[in-house]
């Protein structure tokens, strides 16, 4: 292609401002040069009270571009052009020059200026404001979801926080991805929900951090994977009792397509969400603690997902978890729960002598969730499933139940010998964190259950989950002493609140801080000091790390739990046992909390090129 004579060049610039003003800076135009001096130089940098501004003259045409590569922040004009192609050579991404979209997807668009040539020279409008913020990094996000990539993603949710979008839109806009581009849920749409969870304890900076680890496992969960095909409900309108049955007999035979379409079915009539949590829960208790506790705490998660983005996405949302459910294994098939002991004949037993046990249920106030939470440590199996009966007899309504089990799993980990191997921890996690869904699933089905129907199906899970905490009662032998008990002085630990915060951050900067770790969470609500700002310290602590998928359910259970029994001794137990488990997974090497620092240096302006240079 010939290149443009200079006539035709003025002509187009002075095309481009016909019928506007003569004077280009009443128009916020910035003179940047004159042509002869572009020619000459080949490129130069326009600098103000704005963004430096990259001006190129190339192939007889002037072209106007952010200085700054969006990649990274290096200085593009220290880059080189080739055939209308900008290339960067910090990490050579490359770009259109006319038109600033970048050829490499991680690196994102350059924004271009508009510019001007007239008989004076070259002028550039450095206007680099979006009229529509939060829609651009709308787009952006989905394309680093899309490709997985994580400083695109990190600086997606920047912009959009600093464009004044609810997190809760992010959330939304990432558990929708989640959904739809992967068959079936995964660990990091849990990861995501635990975290959406914890976003009322967390700061502006913890929460930007919070979507940013969620958001990213969710991405990564679906990179190459094939995308959810959607099912349509069933063109009749059964009632629920028949809907029950149905997807119980769908699961029982591991057909998804019907147990999908039954659940779709449901939703479809309207049934309320108590009613789904009964549907679900019904047919994933028919096998005992079914994929080692995780099918069940993927359906509580789907719906405390649904709780966070908005009950009019359960048709998306809950047929997810059905794939897990229908496939995964029951404790029937493991050796552990069948000898020495026969775990499974022993519920069921306990099952099939009692069917009037909730019909017999006492009436009036319960207060032995504590109490009933210590008895579940027991050695004997029988003694535990009696005293759950005999719990139900006194008065305890399903969701008194969970707690206690609740709390029985969390002095599992809150005592956990440190002479155990490190990989028993998980051990304590997967019985903790099923409880907890357990207690989180009964709560939102509610008591008000009719005690003629027997037990309430859903009501085995606290007796499956009773088992799972005996059947880890090794981890505490010996068991680690609670921090404070038994006469335990902590008087060498500081007493002032920031202190103790500072110093439980700077354990987790080392290995081997379990039992500092505990320490100091017990000297802090000792003391009585606010909860909630100790709960966002371990939060800062996890969200510093690559941590595994079972750190953040840890922290999330644990802060629900806490909420239960509040400042007193059971709450300490329960954030304690938080504190130990993440101290024993730190520290890491913390690569994901440096590419969102990266992100957030970027969109403040800041020149990372300058501080490599500088170090």
């Amino acid at each position: 292609m010939s290149e443009p004579s200079r006539p035709d060049m003025l002509q187009d610039g002075i095309a481009a401002a016909e019928g506007a003003p003569a004077d280009p800076t009443a128009r916020g135009f910035a003179f940047a040069g004159t042509l002869d001096e572009l020619e000459a130089r080949g490129h130069l940098v326009l600098r103000g009270r704005h963004r430096p501004v990259l001006v190129i003259h190339d192939r007889g045409r002037v072209f106007a571009l952010d200085a700054r590569c969006p990649h990274m922040g290096f200085p593009l004009d220290r880059g080189t052009i080739e055939d209308g192609i900008l290339t960067c050579h910090w990490h050579h991404a490359r770009f259109d020059l006319a038109s600033g979209c970048t050829f490499d997807l991680w690196a994102d668009d350059v924004p271009v200026c508009p510019v001007e040539v007239d008989a004076r020279g070259v002028w550039v409008k450095p206007a680099f404001e979006d009229a529509d913020p939060a829609g651009r990094w709308q787009r952006r996000l989905d394309d680093g979801m899309a490709h997985d990539l994580g400083l695109v993603i990190a600086k997606s949710i920047h912009g959009l926080l600093a464009a004044g979008a609810p997190p809760r839109d992010v959330l939304r806009r990432a558990a929708l991805f989640g959904v739809r581009n992967r068959d079936g849920w995964s660990s990091g749409l849990s990861i995501l929900t635990a975290l959406g969870n914890l976003l009322p304890w967390l700061g502006e900076e913890e929460t930007y951090l919070a979507l940013f680890h969620g958001v990213r496992r969710v991405a990564r969960d679906c990179d190459g994977e094939a995308p959810r095909r959607e099912r349509a409900p069933l063109a009749s309108a059964p009632d629920l009792a028949t809907l029950k049955r149905w997807l119980r007999r769908w699961s029982a035979v591991r057909h998804r397509d019907g147990a999908e379409r039954t659940l779709l079915t449901a939703i479809a009539r309207g049934a309320p969400a108590p009613a789904l949590a009964d549907l679900l829960l019904a047919a994933e208790t028919d096998r005992p603690f079914a994929g080692g506790g995780h099918s069940l705490d993927f359906i509580d998660k789907a719906f405390e997902c649904l709780d966070l983005i908005g009950w009019a996405h359960a048709a998306e949302v809950l047929p997810s978890v059905v794939g897990e459910m229908v496939t995964a294994r029951g404790a029937q098939e493991s050796t552990a729960w069948r000898q020495p002991v026969d775990l499974v004949r022993l519920l069921d037993e306990t099952f099939a002598g009692r069917p009037d046990l909730f019909a017999r249920r006492g009436e009036g106030p319960w207060r032995g969730r504590a109490a009933l939470g210590r008895a579940l440590l027991a050695d004997d199996p029988e003694a535990i499933l009696r005293s759950l009966a005999d719990a139900i007899l006194a008065g305890a309504a399903p969701s008194d139940l969970g707690a206690a089990l609740a709390y029985a799993a969390a002095l599992r980990v809150a005592r956990f010998g440190t002479a155990n191997e490190h990989s028993d921890w998980e051990t304590a996690h997967h019985a903790f964190t099923y409880c907890n869904a357990v207690h989180q699933a009964l709560k939102r089905m509610g008591d008000g259950f009719d005690p003629e129907a027997g037990y309430p199906e859903p009501v085995r899970a606290v007796f499956h989950g009773a088992i799972a905490v005996y059947l880890a009662r090794y981890l505490n032998v010996p068991p680690a002493p609670l921090p404070g008990e038994e006469g335990e002085s902590m008087d060498d630990l500081p007493a002032d609140a920031a202190e103790i915060r500072d110093a439980l951050l700077d354990a987790f900067d080392r290995q081997r801080q379990v039992d500092a770790a505990g320490r100091l969470v017990a000297r802090y609500l000792v003391l009585g000091h606010p909860a909630d700002a100790l709960i966002a310290t371990l939060a800062r602590a996890l969200l510093r790390e690559d941590a595994g998928f079972h750190a953040y359910q840890m922290l999330e259970a644990g802060v629900r739990q806490y909420g239960e029994w509040g400042d007193a001794p059971e709450g300490r137990h329960v954030l304690i046992g938080v504190a130990r488990y993440l101290a024993a997974h730190a520290p890491t090497a913390r690569a994901i909390h440096q590419t969102a620092d990266i992100a957030r240096r970027l969109m403040r302006g800041g020149r990372l090129h300058e501080e490599i240079d500088a170090e």
